[in-house]
């Protein structure tokens, strides 16, 4: 029966304990069980992110350059503290957005348009070509502005391959597109020889560092190599990068970036045609909580790069010990050489999805890959907690799926 609103508002007490009562059957992503979805550096950055969200919980974003110049001010440097971090050449600009996919959606639409205004034609859609890892958003994108997708098959080190793009490009292209890293692999392309083609085609190239923009600079000031991906790469056009995800923030937090204040321009929505006047804003949203602007400023300026620093030595710290355990598993082995913290590892000797099954059954939500067949994890802090226990568990899956008798998994590989 469909729920109807109660004729007579409830207590609090009673609201809340029911709302308790119904996450008692959520996985307990608390303790690690959980691959993807939540983020966690250590107790005192929660709490700053929550209080701060909540001390500017009822501020609306959409006004701030009207009623809230405080957000106004926390947006702007925000953004100025994150394209120093990627290298940002004087005139860079960006947003912040409620996500990765509104960031990728918008630095679409700006490629778009901005094309349009060049080639003189208001209707041109034109084609991108991203690599076969690239996130779905580049679709999502794609499918609403009409424009074709070419998804390239990947090198053999799981990265996108330079030349195969090359060679799909033709005159209506638009888009080249790089992760940094991958959301499947957790490696991160070659952007400078994806630059390269850009610059030397004349083609937009936008880097989605959506997972790893806000982690990856500071794993290699702590010594481990990480590619080039940002600004620094002179082809470079626009980037998008999470804030909820390794940036630590509350959600719903995300930026992009542009090289080039010109291009940015065309990201605007600009409207006149109705009683109130000029309406014109840089997300595709109106409405943004003010809360998670103040929320990222307040955590980037707790934990500056000292922090996040010491955040990006126990993330690498607990990634090697999973590398390590995994690969101490007979027949396991990770996927790829991750440059961050998101690994994918699998097996020629036992069914990887019937792993995961086993998994499933012990409290574990398992992410999976298609290609290859694969075991997915994003991790954060939450996974240390649960290391031991994962590997113990996953350990004793294999052993498991080695004994029975030839059972084909049913799991399929979901987001």
């Amino acid at each position: 029966m469909r729920t109807k609103l109660p004729e007579q508002g409830r207590g609090r007490q009673a609201v809340f304990d029911q709302m308790r009562d119904m996450a008692k059957s959520d996985a307990d992503w608390r303790h690690g069980r959980v691959p993807l979805y939540v983020f966690k550096a250590n107790d005192d950055v929660t709490a700053v992110g929550r209080d701060a969200f909540f001390e500017f919980f009822a501020e609306n974003a959409l006004g701030a350059k009207r009623a809230f110049g405080s957000l106004k001010r926390m947006e702007d440097e925000v953004v100025a503290m994150a394209l120093d971090l990627f290298h940002g050449p004087e005139g860079a600009v960006g947003n912040m957005t409620t996500g990765g996919s509104e960031s990728i959606f918008m630095a679409v639409r700006a490629c778009r348009e901005w094309n349009r205004a060049r080639r003189k034609s208001a209707r041109h859609t034109g084609n991108m070509v991203i690599p076969f890892s690239a996130h779905p958003a580049f679709t999502k994108a794609a499918r609403t502005m009409d424009i074709e997708v070419r998804r390239i098959p990947l090198a053999a080190d799981l990265r996108a391959d330079p030349a195969a793009m090359a060679a799909a490009v033709d005159d209506d292209t638009i888009l080249l597109v790089g992760s940094a890293p991958c959301f499947p692999h957790g490696v991160i392309d070659p952007i400078a020889e994806i630059g390269e083609i850009a610059q030397r085609l004349g083609i937009w190239l936008h880097v989605d560092a959506c997972v790893g923009g806000y982690v990856a600079p500071f794993v290699r000031m702590i010594g481990y190599p990480v590619p080039d991906f940002d600004f620094v790469v002179p082809g470079v056009s626009s980037i998008s990068a999470d804030l909820h995800k390794f940036g630590f923030c509350p959600k719903p937090a995300s930026t992009v970036f542009y090289r080039d204040p010109e291009q940015a321009k065309y990201q605007v929505f600009n409207i006149d045609d109705w009683p109130n006047g000029l309406f014109s804003t840089p997300t595709l949203t109106g409405t943004r909580p003010g809360g998670a602007v103040a929320a990222a400023w307040a955590t980037m300026q707790f934990l500056g790069v000292s922090g996040y620093c010491e955040i990006a030595r126990n993330l690498m710290t607990m990634r090697d010990n999973y590398v390590k355990g995994i690969n101490e598993i007979e027949g396991l082995h990770v996927w790829g050489k991750p440059h961050v913290s998101i690994l994918t590892f699998g097996s020629e000797e036992v069914d990887i999805f019937r792993v995961a099954e086993v998994m499933s059954g012990k409290g574990w939500v398992p992410g999976l890959v298609r290609k290859p067949p694969a075991m997915h994890q994003m991790m954060s802090m939450f996974h240390e907690v649960g290391r031991e226990a994962y590997l113990a568990d996953l350990r004793a899956a294999v052993g498991v799926v080695r004994q029975e008798p030839k059972t084909k998994a049913t799991i399929k590989a979901t987001y």
